[in-house]
């Protein structure tokens, strides 16, 4: 049975976590979960906290709302990116090769199956497939331009 190993460091302004589940796959798909999943809830933490001072005041019910909402939004996004990790690697395992089309193969099958478990209709879940391998295709081809 893999045993769970948590270790983290901090340096500014990059976190690095790493979380070893024995099997890389997993360890890719944790670590994608945790990082977006992380910026999902301080995307919904910092639009929360708009809302509060704008408004002016925070009530008890306000708060557990803002506490579900950042716990529901981190889940969502971490999810996705953990999906989208595990099938890139997984492209890049079966095709033996590390480049551009594996994001664009992991992407393509993030958004069809998100949009699949939507209960999208065909049309949608074919417009979010190329969406997903657009948008992965495109931030992989940037990566190797910076």
């Amino acid at each position: 049975m893999p045993r769970s190993i948590l270790s983290g460091s901090l340096s500014t302004p990059k976190v690095e976590v790493m979380v070893d589940m024995g099997n890389p796959l997993l360890n890719l798909t944790v670590d994608g979960f945790l990082k977006i999943g992380t910026v999902a809830v301080a995307k919904t933490a910092a639009e929360e906290t708009y809302s509060v001072i704008k408004k002016g005041n925070i009530s008890h019910h306000k708060f557990d709302q803002s506490l579900k909402k950042m716990c529901k939004e981190g889940a969502y996004w971490g999810t996705i990116a953990g999906v989208y990790v595990g099938l890139e690697y997984g492209a890049e395992r079966i095709r033996g090769t590390r480049d551009w089309k594996n994001a664009m193969i992991g992407g393509a099958l993030t958004g069809a199956l998100i949009s699949a478990a939507s209960k999208n209709n065909r049309d949608k879940i074919v417009i979010d497939t190329i969406t997903g391998g657009a948008v992965a295709t495109a931030a992989e081809i940037l990566s190797y331009l910076t």
